[in-house]
């Protein structure tokens, strides 16, 4: 069985074809500027050269054609015809309290999605619109929803309330809900296996590490807590958005600045951060670079976001009354050897001690605790891909 997965955004693709029987990779790429002048496309078949397309992709049922012309071509295609994709796996950002396990796209399900749109207007449209160009392209094709918010739909009533009148929860469905689900259930499933331990007799805290980050704690296989919220704005420092502020702080700027709500949520979710703090970057590696050659503004955006980070762990380990294990992932957590020393060293009455080498080892899946540490640290890269497409297999094998 071949799968496609895609991942629209407003004006991107990113996709991949995967082949189940051996979860081997065929092919991946990303479509970048659909309906904007200067469209690319940039396919890497496994084992060819990149192929890169400067076409201009009007919409993304373009860009779904331009892939299919691609994986299918004679030259640097992977397959002989579209009908050697069996079917095509969604990332839908936002599920809300509708779904709590992947699901076979059916007008119901897109309408749920649509509902959904007002609680991630950014995405959700973006998601539907790749469902749609498919439904065009490929008809009769077998479509699944994999949403990000899944994963968190277990967690308790004390864990995604939020303190404010109870009627905004009836009325608005106001609540945490959490983000990077697919990656925190991806990684943890992993760390189990690398435990050698039944994944429902498991205490694990996730750490999504990248230019947006999110923390779970994962106990017995099941999401009890994670710090995004109503949106991923919600929780740790991240690279433009603030995380955590007391709420009037933004009313005390606003009426400071004569800021509109566009304007504050634009200074929140795109300004802040540790491009915030530093003035530097949002990127960590020119965050890490300016503070070597002394950037005093860089050293403290990183300290209070490994601060931040080391004292979500520990609030963690508290909700779980115990950790067997830490896990880093994504694109920061997985290449910062830095970063995780400097987490780590906060972690010290948990009995974390890491090994200085193992540490410095990247792309692979890795424990970086030392033989003596109470709690063991792991890095393990994210493949939310390969969880997409296992999940489309489970649906369409039932």
């Amino acid at each position: 069985m071949k799968i496609l997965v895609l991942n629209c955004g407003s004006s991107s693709l990113k996709y991949q074809l995967i082949d189940m029987d051996t979860e081997s990779v065929l092919a991946k790429g990303l479509c970048e500027r659909i309906g904007i002048e200067g469209s690319r496309l940039k396919h890497q078949p496994t084992g060819k050269d990149d192929v890169i397309f400067n076409d201009y992709m009007e919409d993304h049922s373009v860009a779904v054609k331009m892939v299919l012309d691609a994986l299918t071509n004679s030259e640097y295609g992977v397959v002989s015809s579209m009908e050697e994709i069996n079917a095509v796996g969604h990332r839908v950002v936002h599920g809300g309290e509708y779904f709590a396990n992947s699901v076979i796209i059916t007008p119901e399900v897109i309408k749920a999605v649509e509902k959904c749109s007002e609680l991630a207007p950014l995405h959700n449209p973006a998601n539907l619109i790749g469902i749609d160009a498919c439904e065009k392209i490929m008809p009769g094709v077998p479509q699944v929803a994999v949403f990000d918010t899944a994963f968190h739909q277990t967690m308790p009533e004390r864990a995604y309330l939020y303190a404010i009148p109870y009627e905004y929860y009836e009325k608005y469905k106001i609540r945490r809900y959490g983000f990077h689900g697919t990656s925190h259930r991806f990684v943890s499933e992993e760390a189990a296996k690398m435990l050698d331990r039944p994944y429902d007799q498991t205490k694990t805290i996730t750490c999504h590490l990248g230019n947006g980050g999110s923390i779970c704690a994962v106990r017995n296989g099941k999401s009890i807590d994670t710090t995004m919220g109503f949106t991923p704005l919600e929780g740790l420092v991240m690279g433009t958005r603030a995380g955590d502020v007391d709420a009037a702080v933004i009313t005390f700027l606003m009426e400071k600045e004569n800021l509109t709500p566009q304007e504050m949520d634009t200074i929140l979710n795109k300004k802040s951060g540790v491009l915030g703090i530093s003035g530097v970057s949002s990127d960590f590696r020119d965050i890490e670079e300016a503070s070597e050659h002394g950037n005093e503004r860089a050293e403290m955006a990183l300290d209070v976001f490994a601060y931040k980070v080391a004292k979500r762990i520990g609030a963690y380990a508290a909700a779980m009354n115990g950790v067997d294990c830490i896990v880093f992932t994504a694109g920061l957590g997985e290449n910062s050897a830095s970063t995780r020393r400097l987490i780590c060293d906060y972690l010290n009455y948990l009995g974390v001690h890491i090994d200085s080498y193992n540490n410095s080892l990247r792309g692979k899946a890795v424990e970086i605790s030392a033989p003596d540490s109470r709690v063991r640290v792991l890095v393990i890269p994210t493949n939310e891909e390969l969880v997409i497409a296992r999940d489309t297999k489970e649906l369409l094998d039932k």
